[in-house]
């Protein structure tokens, strides 16, 4: 029996989707559950998992096409078995799908190579197929191709350098790739935000001698008791949700000419994946614990990076949080994500001589970032909010006594 493969329900705020990639093809056998297809929204990547057992009959869509809720792509032979010979498929892949789908290596499809991923392995003239893929269903990730290039074999295998006068030629090359739906709405509400909101950003440092000190002792009990590392976000997350109630303007968002005070606290963390970055968001973050926390954004960034994350787990926060230092910056000033007014941005922490008590010492310091909408938050009130995350963390007594 002909089963229709149709495009899922998308959600209300989005009206279409683009369809990326096939991982199948006419004539091969399908699993249920197994995924077809992946359709790329602004936020979020939609799998399409077949519905049954079978045959893909026909592709009624190609790649980079755009598609709505309920539209046909395909058409899968329930029960059927794969035949050596492929059908004809009704709409011919565009120039660009085909030249890449016939330049893509027999271990690792075309379909398998983000479009990140396949433009570093053809800089670098790399095969594929000699990189182990660390990602679902054994796909390879920018960090296996970068692991890959830090090994010697990869390093003596790579083209000897070229002569001045080729090299010079081959440096004027250019390489035109459209921004993916993700990476353009990314753009787009950083503009955004940018030209809405009178962004202002102040500064502040933090010695988290205290933190580091406490995670030593008990994190090994922890992680025995509650299966998860101690890590130093939670702290952070605990210390935003206490600052916030002090300052519940800092937790607030602008809608027209009024502003909503918001009095719960779903806190954003900000996760760097290989299609940009993602702000999942903690729901009632003052009523986890800390064993919560760290759990849910060990569970987010991996759904995240996998392209599982839901557009539901991806909205409605009211603050956020960034952690540069992961990638060792020092200091920035983060965009606020809006609609919300302000964000934490948290950076490496870094051993410095500080005056304790009269005396130099060596403590790990960190400065910390608070990007606000001046609009309706005052100066006055994002120097004293960076401060009570100060105390908080420099004290995390205080976090416990909620003072």
């Amino acid at each position: 029996m002909a089963i229709e493969i149709k495009v899922p329900q998308l959600p209300e705020s989005v009206a279409d989707a683009t369809l990326v990639t096939w991982h199948k093809q006419v004539g091969q056998s399908v699993t249920r559950d197994e995924n077809l297809a992946d359709l790329e929204t602004d936020k979020v990547v939609l799998e399409v998992p077949a519905p049954v057992n079978g045959v893909l009959k026909e592709l009624r869509i190609t790649a980079g096409t755009s598609v709505t809720s309920g539209q046909v792509l395909a058409v899968l032979e329930e029960g059927a078995a794969a035949t050596t010979a492929t059908a004809p498929v009704a709409s011919a892949p565009a120039p660009a799908a085909a030249k890449a789908a016939t330049a893509a290596p027999a271990k690792n499809e075309g379909d398998k190579l983000a479009p990140s991923v396949r433009r570093m392995v053809e800089e670098q003239k790399l095969d594929p197929a000699k990189i182990s893929g660390s990602g679902k269903d054994g796909r390879i990730t920018k960090g296996d191709v970068v692991e890959y290039l830090d090994k010697p074999a990869a390093k003596s295998a790579a083209p000897a350098p070229a002569p001045a006068s080729a090299a010079g030629a081959a440096g004027r090359q250019e390489q035109r790739v459209p921004m993916t739906r993700l990476r353009a709405r990314i753009a787009q509400r950083l503009l955004e935000a940018q030209q809405t909101q009178a962004q202002l950003t102040t500064f502040n440092e933090i010695d988290l001698k205290a933190v580091m000190d406490l995670r030593a002792k008990y994190k090994d009990g922890f992680e025995k008791k509650h299966a998860v590392k101690l890590g130093f976000m939670s702290f952070f997350v605990k210390a935003a949700v206490e600052a916030l109630k002090k300052f519940p303007t800092v937790n607030a968002s602008v809608e027209g000419n009024d502003i909503v005070y918001h009095e719960y606290y779903d806190i954003g963390v900000a996760v760097s994946t290989d299609k940009g970055l993602m702000v999942p968001v903690l729901r009632d973050a003052d009523l986890q614990s800390y064993a919560d926390i760290e759990k849910n954004i060990g569970a987010y960034a991996a759904k995240a990076r996998e392209g599982k994350i839901t557009l539901e787990e991806l909205t409605g926060g009211t603050f956020s949080i960034t952690n540069g230092g992961t990638f060792g910056s020092l200091l920035s000033t983060p965009i606020v994500n809006m609609p919300q007014s302000a964000i934490l941005g948290m950076h490496a922490t870094k051993e410095r001589p500080m005056v304790v008590n009269g005396q130099i010492e060596i403590r790990p310091m960190m400065y910390v970032a608070l990007s606000y909408d001046h609009r309706i938050i005052d100066g006055r009130e994002a120097v004293q909010f960076l401060v009570a995350i100060k105390d908080a963390l420099e004290d995390p007594a205080r976090l416990l006594l909620g003072v």
